[in-house]
């Protein structure tokens, strides 16, 4: 039998020769390879040495059911011995793809009767984009192409849904779509500037808005896109009434909202979809992805409005063609682990657990706010931030070379915690079968990690 140790060594040397990493640093890689997983089962996972660790970032955002669902792989399994894929170009479809499509629509807000499959995030955003040129096109608003985002937005890693990502420095060193989208601050009320008070910031994010619309044109801007509670950018929750006066506002220039819950939908803020219940709105595009099929096999969705259906079905020009989409779009397996991850998740009333434990979740990490280099914990439910200062009353943050979220992240790893390092920042969103014993002992893992950082800057 091969020596553990000696897989593992074979495995990290392929990986590091061969395997190019999304969103990495190849200086580091190439000193440091990768932890190998190898498997998993609820909300731990395990490398291929056999050690265990809470897996704080559910994947990535997305495993929401936890790993090693049983049922979900009896699933798969006879979806691929029945029918693997086949393509949905035109006139051809299949029974996952059909009642997923059903099931979204059931659970999406107002009249977003209608899905654009794919296969993540970013290609469900550059979708959503498409879509909104294509409608404006049909309806004679030719002259709407551009889009506004938010700085420190994320919206994913394609060509287009990076041009729409406001997190400037992953921008260095590639050529976007210059002109085409146009930034307003985020509502990182945290970092808001120094002569706007708490109780204004609201106002002045809505007035920012506004001034770049009238700046750009009104009748030049297309949508507005907008994640819930920014993810990769912090975990920035807006202040109340936010999102309802954004979208009350690109109503009154007929501008288009585009709502990205790619993180937030299935279940991470305790519902199905947080558009409506949460924030008040029905936006006219929803965009889905990660915890739609958590994970276990690549979704993405484009939900979209009755009205904006009705014109790009029924365009305006002679014998025309929706020329648009993927080979994989409404691919038969992810369709049904998305069918499968959704009766899982309602069966086992995941959404109830999360409403019921996520603000415990909160409170316990808010404990830590006490360390002194802890400038502010922030977050909803099973989606939870600590930012990181040099001094909390002025808010100065640690010199980028201190990498201090990374040794903080070293240091949880060495305790059995996974959590996501952002650079001052470390984030949680873990499965959503994380229950009180988890949270407890994570909670835990990141204070006993953050005094040994602050042990390590003595």
């Amino acid at each position: 039998m091969e020596n553990i140790s000696t897989r593992t060594a074979r495995l990290w040397q392929q990986d590091r020769d061969h395997f190019v990493h999304p969103y990495t640093n190849f200086q580091h890689f190439a000193q440091q390879g990768s932890v190998i997983f190898e498997r998993g089962k609820d909300h731990f996972i395990y490398d291929s040495e056999g050690r265990e660790y809470l897996d704080g970032i559910a994947g990535l955002w997305c495993v929401n059911i936890g790993h090693g669902q049983q049922e979900m792989a009896e699933t798969l399994a006879r979806q691929a011995a029945k029918l693997a894929y086949y393509n949905t170009f035109e006139d051809a479809s299949s029974p996952p793809a059909a009642m997923l499509a059903a099931k979204l629509a059931e659970l999406s807000p107002g009249t977003l009767n209608h899905v654009f499959y794919g296969t993540g995030g970013s290609v469900a955003n550059d979708t959503a984009i498409k879509i909104v040129h294509y409608y404006f096109n049909q309806i004679g608003q030719s002259e709407r192409k551009l889009v506004i985002a938010r700085d420190l937005g994320y919206h994913g890693s394609t060509y287009l849904a990076h041009t729409l990502t406001g997190i400037r420095s992953t921008h260095q060193g590639f050529d976007l779509a210059p002109n085409l989208v146009h930034y307003v601050s985020a509502p990182y009320s945290y970092r808001r500037p120094p002569q706007v008070a708490e109780a204004d910031f609201c106002d002045y994010l809505i007035a920012e808005l506004e001034a770049k619309i009238q700046e750009l044109g009104p009748h030049k801007v297309a949508c507005f896109i907008a994640e819930p509670i920014l993810g990769a950018g912090g975990v920035i929750v807006p202040p109340p009434g936010y999102h309802r006066r954004t979208f009350e506002l690109c109503k009154q220039y007929g501008i288009l909202y585009i709502s990205d819950e790619v993180v937030t939908a299935f279940g991470r803020l305790g519902e199905m979809v947080s558009s409506e219940v949460r924030f008040g709105i029905q936006p006219d595009i929803l965009v889905l992805a990660k915890g739609i099929s958590s994970g276990y096999v690549p979704l993405g969705a484009t939900m979209i409005s009755d009205e904006i259906y009705d014109v790009i079905s029924r365009p305006k020009k002679e014998n025309p063609y929706f020329s648009h989409g993927f080979t994989y779009s409404g691919h038969a397996l992810a369709c049904a682990a998305g069918l499968k991850n959704i009766e899982l998740m309602e069966r086992l009333d995941l959404c109830a657990h999360v409403r019921k434990w996520g603000p415990y979740f909160a409170a316990s990490l808010q404990s830590l706010a006490e360390l002194p280099i802890v400038g502010e914990v922030r977050g909803s439910h099973y989606m939870l931030c600590l930012e990181y200062v040099a001094d909390q009353d002025t808010k100065t943050p640690f010199p980028d070379e201190l990498a201090i979220a990374k040794r903080v992240y070293y240091h949880c790893k060495e305790r059995g915690l996974i959590l996501r390092p952002i650079g001052s920042l470390n984030i949680l969103s873990p499965p959503l079968t994380y229950d009180q014993e988890a949270i407890d002992r994570s909670v835990e893992i990141v204070r006993r990690s953050i005094e040994a950082t602050m042990a390590d800057l003595q």
